[in-house]
């Protein structure tokens, strides 16, 4: 009678030791589970956070319209192409979509490009020239068309010219031309008269925005 007792509750004490080893397998399966889980919860959250601040980093990068710049050119007789509307003239942060190319004014980064009779050897930031032309600067741009004679006569002529600043802009429709505030035209070479002419116009000229601005401490190449 004892001994059947006894090994009953030896078997019921093994069945209890059976229960509890699986009770605590259960335990590290549920806490490797809850672990992994967490481990991919914040994947997800890392990822999507890189996701966003790319997605932010990117719609930064891409143009943005200059809504509050409107109107057309207007061609003058003299040849000089006249912007009719409103140019706008916040500083911002993002690239700006411009309606005319080189852009000859609107919404524009706060740092201008030294215009000092400065001549860069590669395109510009639209957004930092446009600020220049605020400050009175004219703006000689060319693109890989125009022969080297006229670059090089140009390079020097803006060189000796305070309130200029000559680069090239491979997305502009003709091999030469030149910008200020407001104004622009084409010229066929560096010999051609109204090179001078639009220089002694517009440099520091009355469309100026912000007559007597500093032409230099901005950006340069």
């Amino acid at each position: 009678m004892g001994s059947a007792k006894n090994q009953s509750n030896a078997a019921r004490k093994a069945r209890i030791e059976e229960m509890r080893r699986a009770e605590r397998a259960r335990e590290r399966r549920n806490r490797i589970l809850t672990i992994a889980a967490s481990v991919v919860v914040v994947a997800g959250l890392v990822v999507g956070g890189v996701v966003l601040v790319q997605s932010q980093s990117d719609k930064k990068d891409e143009p943005q319209a200059d809504k509050k710049t409107t109107g057309k050119f207007v061609a003058g007789a003299d040849g000089v192409n006249t912007w009719k509307g409103t140019l706008a003239s916040t500083h911002v942060e993002t690239a700006v979509k411009y309606p005319m190319n080189p852009p000859v004014g609107g919404n524009h980064h706060r740092a201008w490009m030294n215009c000092n009779g400065d001549v860069y050897t590669k395109e510009l930031r639209k957004e930092n020239a446009v600020h220049s032309l605020e400050h009175g600067a004219v703006w000689v741009t060319y693109t890989g068309k125009a022969s080297k004679s006229d670059i090089d006569a140009l390079a020097a002529k803006v060189k000796q010219t305070p309130y200029t600043l000559m680069s090239p802009d491979e997305s502009q429709k003709d091999p030469i031309m030149l910008s200020a505030w407001g104004h622009q035209r084409t010229v066929t070479s560096a010999s051609d008269p109204n090179v001078g002419k639009f220089f002694e116009t517009y440099v520091q000229g009355e469309q100026t925005p912000e007559p007597g601005a500093a032409c230099t401490g901005g950006l340069s190449e």
